[in-house]
C-alpha cells in the first residue's frame, strides 16, 4: 500500500470513528491513501482493520475538567510522544481530528510538527478536545450549520459523513429476519449499546403498545441492538413479547433501511445516519455526555422537525410520545423534515476540503 497522505486521528467511540472510515473511502475513490492514528487496543484498531486501513496506536488519556486524573494525564503526555514519532515516520501531507480524547494526541503532536491539521466537529457544541486544537487548525469542518462555542467565521460546515449505503426495505427485513406487515421500530443505543434504553425501551412499548404489540390501528415489531455484553440479561426480559426481537449486534444498514421509527441516542452519528435514512426518531440524550452534547444534538433535531427529545429524567414520557409519533401524518413530516438534515454528500464535502489545505501547502 502507498505511503498514507492523509491521517484521521479518531477514536473511542463508534461515532468518531465510522466519519473517519467515511472520508477514508471517499479519499480512496480519489486515489489517496489514509491511516487511521488512534488509542492502542481501542475500537478503532478493530474497526481499522476491518475496514483494511493502516493503524497506529498510541496512549490515550481522558481529559476529565471535573475531576482530573493524573494518571490520565500521564497516558496523555505518553500519546502525544508516541504520535509524534509515528507522524515523523509517516510524514503525512494533513491530519484530520475527529474529536474525543482518542483523538488528541494525534492532532496536537501533528501541530507541534507544523503539519496541517483540519478538525471536524460533530457535535451542536463544541467539544474540549476540539477547542484545544482549535488555535492552530487550518480549517474547522461542522456537522451542524451552528456549532455553540465556535466563532462563526471560523466554521465552515459539510455535514456529518456516513456510510451512504442503503437497502432495499423488503431485502432488510428479510435480512433481520422480520415481517413485512408490521410497523417497524429499530432501538440502538450506539455501538456500545445502551443499559439505560435496554432498561427503560421495552417496559415503555409494552405499555404504549399492550402485549400483542398493537398501538392502535398499527401492529408493531421491534429490533433492539442490546449491544454484545447486554444480550444474555436482555433475553428473559422480552421473551413474552413474540413482535420484540433483541440482537446483541444488528446490521446498521439494514435496520436503518427499514425502520419506521427509531429510539436512539443522541451521538452525531447515529441522529446524522436518522436523516440521511429519513427515520423519525425518539432520542434520549446521554445525561452524561461531555458538555451535555447529546442534548444539544438532540435539540437540534427536534426543533427542525424531524424527530422528539426524551431526556433521561423524564423517561417515564416515552411511552406517551411514542404513540404521539406512531400516526402515518406525523411520521411523514418527520421524514420531510429529516430530509432537511440529510448528510447526503458530507463525506465528499470535507474531502474537498481536506484536500485544499493539502494543497495550499
Amino acid at each position: 500500500m502507498s505511503q498514507p497522505l492523509i491521517v484521521l486521528a479518531t477514536g473511542g467511540t463508534g461515532g468518531h470513528i465510522y466519519p473517519a472510515v467515511a472520508l477514508a473511502q471517499e479519499l480512496a475513490k480519489r486515489g489517496y491513501a489514509s491511516a487511521i492514528l488512534g488509542m492502542e487496543n481501542g475500537m478503532e484498531e478493530r474497526i481499522a482493520k476491518q475496514e483494511n486501513l493502516p493503524f497506529y496506536g498510541v496512549s490515550a488519556g481522558k481529559i476529565d475538567r471535573s475531576k482530573p486524573n493524573p494518571l490520565e494525564l500521564l497516558k496523555a503526555a505518553k500519546g502525544f510522544t508516541e504520535a509524534r514519532n509515528a507522524l515523523i515516520k509517516i510524514k503525512p501531507k494533513v491530519v484530520v481530528g475527529f474529536g474525543g480524547y482518542a483523538s488528541l494526541p494525534g492532532v496536537l503532536s501533528a501541530q507541534s510538527l507544523g503539519i496541517p491539521t483540519v478538525l471536524h466537529e460533530q457535535n451542536a457544541k463544541l467539544g474540549l478536545t476540539q477547542k484545544l486544537a482549535l488555535g492552530k487548525a487550518k480549517s474547522v469542518t461542522t456537522a451542524y450549520p451552528k456549532v455553540q462555542g465556535l466563532p462563526e467565521a471560523r466554521a465552515k460546515w459539510v455535514g456529518m459523513p456516513v456510510r451512504e449505503r442503503r437497502m432495499n426495505r423488503d431485502e432488510a427485513l428479510g435480512k433481520l429476519n422480520l415481517q413485512k406487515g408490521p410497523l417497524t421500530v429499530m432501538v440502538m443505543g450506539g455501538s456500545q449499546g445502551s443499559l439505560f434504553l435496554n432498561q427503560s425501551v421495552p417496559g415503555a412499548l409494552e405499555a404504549a403498545c399492550g402485549i400483542e404489540g398493537l398501538c392502535g390501528e398499527f401492529g408493531i415489531q421491534v429490533i433492539h441492538s442490546t449491544g454484545p455484553r447486554w444480550l444474555t440479561e436482555m433475553v428473559p426480559k422480552v421473551q413474552h413479547l413474540s413482535w420484540y426481537k433483541v440482537s446483541g449486534y444488528v446490521d446498521s444498514t439494514a435496520a436503518w433501511s427499514c425502520a419506521d421509527i427509531a429510539i436512539t441516542r443522541a451521538g452525531s452519528s447515529t441522529l446524522a445516519e436518522a436523516a440521511f435514512y429519513g427515520v423519525p426518531t425518539i432520542a434520549v440524550p446521554l445525561s452524561s455526555s461531555a458538555d451535555n452534547h447529546q442534548f444539544f444534538n438532540a435539540r437540534a433535531m427536534e426543533t427542525a422537525g424531524a424527530g422528539k427529545v426524551v431526556e433521561e429524567a423524564h423517561i417515564q414520557q416515552l411511552a406517551s410520545t411514542f404513540k404521539e409519533l406512531i400516526s402515518a401524518d406525523k411520521r411523514k413530516k418527520m421524514r420531510e423534515a429529516a430530509g432537511t438534515l440529510t448528510p447526503s454528500g458530507a463525506a465528499a464535502r470535507l474531502a474537498d476540503e481536506v484536500l485544499r489545505v493539502k494543497g495550499g501547502q
